[in-house]
């Protein structure tokens, strides 16, 4: 078991998304050089000053790239401070160091945080090597030993935690965005075996009639190659959305047309109010089917979250090559959970199909949904 566990850290990967320098960090960093200079400067027991100042300004400097680079950040502080230790121990000297140097701790959790499984194996090496040396040339007693190895090594313990919980996390929107992808495809799939389903009937027709009828059969070759054009252009636009669900429905998804009848399926509190401007007959089933269930999914957040709302405003606007739906209530502005899964997946639908998605509180009142879609999706 610990030799599988082992390997399962050898192979863990680097977290991603590992933030560079950020306001705070400067802060931070100005803060404790200026604790350096000033205790360098006034405090009159520091003990080899030159080279206790130049390792304490050395070691804040190196916290700039303490998520970027943790290993070599680690490696290089804590090989410093066990070369310091090891010299301590041979001179017989009392240790040297400054009370600014306690912004190591700060490294054992980016380690743990950031780095990769054998970044962290080796650099709580280095971390460990210089914690036994440290306390074998300056130990008061066990009590304390073992409380300063607590402190040194409990941000680690950090660390890994929200690495585990940021982990968990990314696993599960992974499922939620997969989940918006199946179900997209599902729809593309539905609405390709009704546009088939037709063509095959008016395929029927035109033979039926080709003998007697003639110019019937025509109309059904016209009708038959409409539907064919537009199944193709909706296998195109939706050609890198996956599924495993081979099972199909013949009836056509819901759409635009279908924005009153969700509306009044609320009730009366809060009243729904939908208005559609502009030509929104000829969009794409994929992007009608988008609408219905991005706007679905906003009005059911909003008669849920939003407290004391009375109206929920949902606006469809058509342009020469996109469309916009905007979904307002005038609940009070309580969080959402930025970070729900809901959001998720809308937000996926909206990029799948080659648009936009924001969701946030309104500046006058409420929470608004804004989305804006190409009219032909040529997803991604």
């Amino acid at each position: 078991m610990l030799r599988n566990a082992v390997r399962s850290l050898l192979a863990e990967p680097r977290a991603p998304d590992a933030p560079r320098r950020v306001w705070r960090d400067w802060v931070l960093v100005a803060g404790l050089l200026t604790a350096v200079v000033l205790e360098g400067v006034l405090r009159e027991d520091v003990l080899w000053r030159p080279v206790a100042l130049v390792v304490a300004v050395a070691t804040v400097c190196a916290l700039l790239w303490r998520r970027t680079h943790p290993f070599a950040v680690v490696a290089a502080v804590f090989g410093a401070l066990i070369v310091v230790n090891v010299v301590t121990l041979i001179s017989g000297e009392a240790t040297f160091g400054l009370n600014a140097m306690i912004c190591v701790v700060l490294l054992p959790y980016s380690l743990v945080r950031w780095g990769s499984g054998r970044e962290i194996l080796g650099g709580l090496a280095f971390i460990l090597v210089a914690l036994v040396l440290g306390l074998a040339s300056d130990f008061t007693g066990y009590g304390e030993a073992a409380a300063g190895s607590m402190f040194l090594l409990f941000p680690a313990t950090v660390g890994a935690a929200f690495r585990y919980r940021w982990t968990a996390r990314n696993r599960e929107l992974g499922q939620v965005r997969l989940r918006e992808r199946e179900l997209l495809a599902r729809e593309l799939h539905d609405t390709v075996a009704h546009h088939v389903s037709a063509i095959v009937i008016r395929a029927q027709a035109g033979r039926a009639v080709a003998a007697t009828r003639p110019e019937a059969a025509v109309d059904a070759l016209a009708i038959i190659e409409a539907e064919g054009t537009r199944t193709l252009a909706e296998m195109r636009s939706m050609v890198g959305v996956l599924r495993d669900d081979g099972t199909a429905e013949l009836a056509p998804q819901p759409g635009v047309a279908d924005l009153e009848r969700l509306a009044r399926s609320v009730g009366d509190r809060p009243r729904v109010e939908v208005e559609v401007s502009g030509d929104v007959d000829d969009l794409g089933p994929a992007v009608g089917a988008a609408i219905y269930r991005i706007a679905q999914e906003s009005i059911t957040n909003a008669v849920r979250h939003a407290r004391h709302a009375t109206r929920i405003d949902v606006r469809l606007t058509s342009y020469d090559d996109s469309v916009r739906l905007t979904v307002r209530d005038n609940g009070e502005a309580t969080s959402r959970n930025p970070g729900g899964y809901g959001l998720v997946g809308m937000t996926e639908r909206a990029a799948l199909l080659g648009g936009t998605f924001a969701a946030g509180p309104d500046p006058d009142r409420g929470w608004s949904v804004d989305v804006v879609l190409p009219r032909s999706a040529s997803g991604r």
